[in-house]
């Protein structure tokens, strides 16, 4: 019996999202997409390395620096990860650098000019200059550094320059100085003619006017990193709320973990790091355009937006596209995929709720509801009209912290009973469970799904809605919210799966079941992050056991497929193209329910360490609907990349003679067929054309 603990079985946790995002700025590198595509993947490749960096690199940091040797399955220390992340970003710069000059090059074809305060014309100078003076000049800020003046506070993700200055009475007399470049100003000012001009070379010709009577030897626009990370004593925690403020001002003071410098002078590295002190590793130098996450202001220029690929308009299809929610759910349980079907029948779900006079009581789970939120809007209509509403607005939601303080106040002054979170524990459940009188009594309507509820991200992410008035299953989630507010011991329920309790024994109560059928067996698993020891090994079981395993992991796979005498029958794919994959959906073959979502990853956080919800589903048309998408992703030979058992990924490529299958693409021209459908051919006819394209595609 080979022992499932050998660390050479598990790929590192870390080094595997390092190479996730390498997917993602393959994305960058592909010259089939158009041009502001490929510049949108650079800018999600850089907003992704600033929260591992502030998350990860600055939690394992703090492992090392308290001596502490705690490491995963793989067995490698901190150090070991950090010394491993430090080479792999260094090396993996240089391919950023070439492909950023090459998106840069190629857009300038299509009229997209990145230039410098010096490369533009003398009238555009003048209009440079005019801007410096109105817009930028009062908000810099010049900041001198010696003796008297001490090194200024620099906020998380700040951005400035470091300069070194003459006296322009007496040249011998140097000084170095600081110009901080706050976020209220544009990266870049945009001219006319589809000029984009880099705020520091602006600033830099403007020196003189910031420190009058000196003179600009040399400047360097730099940008610093901090540990993000809040941590919370919850146990001293009396009032939770402020301790989180709290924990959102220190976050802004967490410990420099990385300084990224354009140009690279030593002089002025040297000068910034006497008084940031990072370590040499976690200095990395630009030759063009610092902050990458930056780029995002020119994918979003709406001149351009025909640089992307064509926006999909997301469907209302039947029965939503003429019934109203409720009594379409009377009638059947209803399966929505997004973006390709859209998110509005749920926004619409709560909004039509809090209108009608019959609805008594909202309950929901806010995890990341966004600015701006048209649900949230209307919860606390509800609230002031006289419905009971509920609301656990999770308030440990990292980087969403002070948004869902803010609607938990406001959710609050409308009356609204607001949880904060659970002891302990994140609530990342994602439910919602309506309550109308009728005449036969009370009638409750559940919404559960794979992600948030944010009509934005809804547009981007893929995700699983699933409604239904089944009492199994309304019950359970009546329960939970039970749970949620109240004190419970059990803590589980009856239909539904909940963690930390649930979900992670029924995981392995299925993966088990299809071992035991052999080659017989037949697991499909669609997940963001496989991590977890437990079910890793059990998946290493099933597949010694002959049992077909086919795996969709979006982002971090710890597991190694492809072993002899472990993982042989064990494929593992990730898919990156242009939505972000995000629904959590499980087929094992020989199961009763065969098919579940789930809000939960396959990581211990999400299994032990949060809330979250397991659902069957159990209505055969929408069963059937999970199982062709699943097998369809399986197929998709154009967005998805092989994991290696060396922990590498090769891109899936279409056997000679064969198509290329575009899961995304095929997809919304299925759901725009179906949408057109519903305009001159019978329900039944539409029914039978979208199980027809399913199973096509």
């Amino acid at each position: 019996m080979k022992n499932l603990k050998n660390p050479e079985l598990y790929i590192n946790r870390e080094l595997s999202w390092l190479q996730f995002n390498t997917r993602v700025l393959k994305q960058a590198q592909d010259t089939s997409l158009p041009p502001l595509e490929r510049l949108k993947f650079l800018a999600i490749y850089g907003t992704n390395l600033d929260e591992f960096y502030m998350i990860r690199v600055a939690g394992l940091k703090k492992l090392f620096n308290a001596g502490i040797i705690v490491s995963g399955a793989d067995r490698l220390t901190p150090l070991e990860q950090l010394k491993s992340i430090r080479e792999y970003l260094h090396r993996e710069q240089q391919v950023v650098e070439h492909c950023k000059i090459e998106i840069f090059k190629l857009l300038k074809e299509y009229g997209i000019k990145i230039k410098h305060y010096d490369d533009v014309s003398t009238q555009q100078k003048h209009q440079l200059n005019e801007t410096f003076f109105k817009d930028i000049y009062h908000l810099v800020i010049p900041i001198a550094v010696d003796a008297t003046h001490p090194f200024p506070h620099l906020n998380n993700l700040s951005f400035g320059m470091v300069v070194k200055l003459k006296d322009t009475e007496n040249p011998e007399i140097e000084r170095f100085g600081i110009i901080r470049i706050p976020r209220v100003i544009k990266r870049f000012i945009e001219l006319d003619d589809g000029i984009f001009v880099p705020i520091e070379s602006i600033v830099a010709k403007h020196v003189n006017a910031l420190f009058p009577g000196y003179e600009l030897i040399k400047q360097m626009p730099f940008r610093v990193t901090r540990n993000a990370d809040i941590a919370i004593e919850e146990e001293e925690a009396d009032d939770f709320m402020e301790m989180l403020e709290e924990g959102l001002k220190l976050r802004k003071k967490g410990e420099m973990v990385r300084l990224e410098v354009e140009g690279g002078d030593q002089e002025l590295i040297a000068f910034l790091n006497r008084h940031i002190n990072v370590s040499q590793d976690d200095i990395y130098t630009f030759t063009t355009c610092l902050n990458l996450s930056s780029l995002w202001q020119i994918v979003g220029s709406k001149k351009f937006a025909h640089l992307l690929l064509p926006q999909f308009k997301p469907k209302n299809l039947p029965p939503l596209d003429t019934e109203n929610i409720f009594s379409a759910m009377e009638k059947e349980d209803i399966l929505l995929y997004h973006p390709y079907e859209s998110f509005e029948p749920i926004v619409k779900f709560i909004q039509d709720a809090a209108k009608d006079p019959d609805v008594v009581s909202i309950k929901m789970t806010l995890y990341r509801a966004g600015t701006n939120s048209p649900i949230v809007k209307a919860l606390m209509e509800a609230s002031e009209s006289g419905k009971q509403v509920t609301v656990m607005v999770e308030l440990k939601a990292r980087f969403d912290e002070e948004n869902n303080l803010v609607w938990a106040k406001a959710l609050e002054n409308s009356g609204a009973h607001v949880i904060y979170g659970i002891k302990g524990f994140k609530v990342h459940a994602k439910a919602a469970l309506v309550t109308k009188r009728a005449e036969i009594g009370l009638i409750q309507y559940a919404h559960l799904g794979t992600g948030n509820y944010n009509p934005s991200t809804a547009k981007i992410y893929t995700d699983f809605s699933y409604l239904t008035t089944k009492k199994e299953v309304t019950d359970d989630l009546t329960r939970f919210f039970h749970f949620l507010t109240g004190f419970s011991k059990k803590g589980k329920l009856n239909e539904l799966y909940m963690s930390p309790s649930q979900i992670k024994p029924k995981i392995l109560s299925l993966i088990q079941n299809e071992a035991r059928k052999g080659k017989n067996g037949h697991i499909i698993a669609k997940i963001n992050s496989l991590v977890d020891d437990d079910v890793i090994r059990a998946l290493y079981k099933a597949s010694q056991a002959g049992t077909k395993i086919e795996l969709i992991v979006r982002g971090i796979c710890c597991l190694r497929p492809g072993i002899e005498g472990i993982s042989e029958n064990i494929r593992v794919i990730s898919i990156i193209g242009k939505y972000l994959e995000h629904p959590r959906a499980f087929y094992f073959k020989n199961d009763i329910n065969q098919v579940y979502i789930s809000s939960a990853d396959w990581m211990p956080r999400n299994l032990i360490r949060r809330i979250e919800l397991l659902t069957a589903i159990k209505d055969e048309t929408q069963k059937q609907k999970i199982i062709q998408i699943l097998k369809l992703q399986c197929s998709d030979n154009a967005t998805a990349h092989e994991l290696q058992s060396d922990g590498s990924y090769i891109k899936v490529k279409p056997e000679e003679g064969h198509k290329p299958i575009n899961n995304h693409k095929l997809l919304e021209e299925y759901v725009n067929k179906i949408a057109k459908a519903t305009k001159k051919d019978t329900p039944s006819q539409v029914q039978q054309l979208a199980q027809r394209l399913f199973i096509e595609s």
